[in-house]
Parts: C-alpha cells; structure tokens; sequence
C-alpha cells in the first residue's frame, strides 16, 4: 500500500503529465488568432498554472556565518509535520537584520526545486550545498519557475493563503554561505531570484501540500520581467505607471515606480 506522501507524489505526476497533454492541445489548437495570425502577446485568458507541490520546509535561528561569523539564519533545518504560517512567516524562523529581512513583505521565501538542476550543472563545485534549502528558502516548491508567476499570484497551501509581492535581492550573506564572492553576482545574472510571499491568510502548511493559484490579479505582468526590472532596470514609463498603482506588490517597490516617474 502506498505512504501518505508516496500517494500524493503519483497523483501529482499523474495531474502533472495531463497537464502537459492539455498545453499541447492548446497550443496546437488555439495559438493563432481567427484571422490565422500568430497570436503571440495576447494574455492568457484563463487561470492555469502548473501543477505544484511543496517538497520541503524549513526555518532557521540566527548563528554565526561566513569566517567572520556574521549574524545569520541563512542557513536553516528542513521541518516535519503540519507547520504553522503566521502573517510573519513560519513560526520560529528567524532573521538577524529586521531592516532588510523579514517583515509583511518578505514573511515567507518560495524558491523553485527546478531551479537547482541547472545551478548544479552551472556551479557543479558547490553541488553539494545546491539542494533543497540551499539558499536558505523557506518553502522549495516543485514544478513552478519565476517564468511561470505573475506579479501578485495567490496561492493556497495547506490551509494557508499566500501572495507574492516581490523577488529576492541577494546579498553578501549569500556569498558568505557558498564561500564565492561570485553567487550574488550569478543569482542576479540568471534571474532565478525566487520569490517573497505575503501572507494573506494564516493557517498550517505541510510537506505534500499542491500549491494551488487561487487568483490571479495581474496576467499580463510576469514575474520574470519584474525580476528583470528590479535586477538590471529599464522599465518603461508604461511598466512604471503599473508598478506604482498595483497593490499586490511589495510597498517598497511602488514607492521606487512612483520616484522614478516624478524625479
């Protein structure tokens, strides 16, 4: 008889494999427009996201790190069982530098399980530590990208509800943890930042969890471009002007839109 995890593990390859027979249909089917042009820019015009799942959770206290021994909670412990999500995040996680970690905005940090493929491949002397939780991610998710979000997505996990407002910026510390001055530098470069979530409901999440896309406020914004923007610049007036006026991102970076229009 399967495990409990071993059964949804199946039930998700299975939705994951009709799901992809689904996008080929669809993009067979309906990717030119009735007057039989490509229609390449057009939104989507339903809500559909990839089928998703929480492989692990973890939290951290603050400890010393790097051989200066800054404060960090960088590096954190996979947890088990049901986990509680508090408007701050998961409960008993820590931050060593509340003025840029932490807080409503940066409650809870999602990264791709995907992503780490390719960094081992790109970085293969640091394989070891590029695993689940090797950026100090409170939530490593299964079958989603940056390239597969929009700015301002509402996930349902567990029984919790979560929006993302905004990517990571890398620091030092990341440096400090993989002991190569040359990671921040690499996480920018290749746009695999992950994403910071806001919680808009608290409640318990557990490894197994789907991550389910409950709403989609912004379709035709992606979180990959805001990645780009926020990393390297260049926004248009027009990307501006949205970034200013949407309440689903982060505060801070509405107030930078709004700046940068009126400078």
């Amino acid at each position: 008889m399967f495990g409990r995890f071993q059964y949804t593990g199946w039930i998700l390859r299975l939705l994951r494999a009709t799901w992809a027979f689904l996008i080929q249909r669809r993009s067979t089917g309906s990717s030119k427009s009735q007057n039989g042009s490509q229609d390449r820019g057009a939104p989507p015009r339903m809500i559909l996201m990839k089928i998703a799942s929480l492989v692990s959770i973890h939290a951290g206290k603050v400890a010393p790190l790097g051989p200066e021994g800054v404060p960090s909670a960088f590096v954190k412990t996979q947890m088990a069982g049901p986990v509680r999500i508090t408007p701050l995040g998961i409960a008993g996680d820590e931050q060593a530098d509340l003025s840029v970690h932490g807080g409503l905005e940066k409650a809870v940090y999602g990264y791709a399980l995907d992503n780490y493929a390719d960094w081992r491949r790109e970085y293969p002397a640091h394989a070891a530590r590029l695993v689940a939780g090797g950026f100090g991610e409170n939530f490593c998710i299964e079958g989603i990208r940056e390239i597969d979000l929009c700015v301002g997505d509402v996930h349902k996990i567990g029984s919790s509800t979560l929006q993302i407002c905004q990517p990571r910026q890398p620091c030092f510390k990341l440096a400090l943890r993989f002991a190569d001055k040359m990671m921040p530098k690499a996480m920018v470069r290749s746009g695999r930042a992950g994403w910071y979530y806001r919680v808009l409901e608290p409640g318990y999440v557990a490894i197994g969890d789907a991550v389910q896309l409950k709403d989609r406020p912004n379709p035709d914004f992606s979180f990959a471009r805001l990645v780009q923007l926020i990393s390297h610049g260049k926004a248009t007036r027009d990307e501006l002007e949205r970034m200013q006026s949407m309440p689903e991102l982060a505060s801070n970076w509405r107030d930078r839109a709004h700046a940068l229009l009126h400078r």
